[in-house]
């Protein structure tokens, strides 16, 4: 596994890079032949730190934790105890779901990334009108893009769906259902549950 260990403003020691090694190892080791990559990035927030862990564990399973505590350590334990419990939970399905990868090619889309809409104030006192100087939408979007990437729409349960996004800590999902055929959304709900969108019921 290609492991990444950063640290904003923060100095992290050789030995919690050795030991974030080991202990992200023998987690991936359980669920896994092998996970492909990490990146795990420490900052310090006001009094404690947080650690946040994305692991990208085999073809279409990106799994995210999140931590914090007093010390570097014990907040990268606890991102790692997320993954981990996720992982516990979801654990046939995971391998069951790697397995039914080949079957679907996902679909391609591209994403982007929109500029908060300025309130009358700021915009008033740009140049030009327009309070930031990124590519616009089409007119009727009236939306700043400042990012774009490509991003997978897969062919997925909505079960399949809830557990992708669930392992990666997102806020919501967009696939092909496999069963209608028709674009579809989960999403996390302000009250902790999940909300389904299918346009095609």
């Amino acid at each position: 596994m290609h492991l990444t260990v950063s640290g904003k403003q923060v100095e992290l020691s050789d030995a919690l890079r050795v030991y974030v090694d080991k202990q992200l190892s023998t987690i991936t080791s359980k669920y896994f032949d092998h996970a492909l990559e990490a990146q795990v990035t420490f900052s310090r927030a006001r009094s404690f730190f947080t650690c946040d862990i994305n692991l990208h564990a085999g073809r279409g399973i990106t799994v995210r934790g999140e931590g914090e505590a007093a010390d570097a350590r014990a907040a990268f334990e606890d991102a790692a105890e997320h993954i981990a419990k996720r992982l516990r939970r979801y654990r046939r399905r995971v391998s069951a779901h790697q397995r039914d990868l080949s079957k679907i090619k996902p679909e391609m889309a591209r994403a982007y990334v929109l500029a908060p809409e300025p309130d009358e104030e700021e915009e008033a006192a740009a140049p030009n009108g327009h309070a930031n100087t990124h590519e616009v939408l089409a007119d009727d979007l009236h939306a700043t893009v400042v990012a774009e990437d490509t991003t997978a729409i897969e062919t997925l349960t909505v079960r399949d769906a809830v557990m992708k996004m669930d392992l990666a800590l997102q806020p919501l999902m967009m696939f092909r259902n496999s069963k209608t055929g028709g674009l579809n959304v989960v999403y996390r709900r302000a009250d902790g549950h999940v909300g389904w969108i299918d346009p095609n019921s």
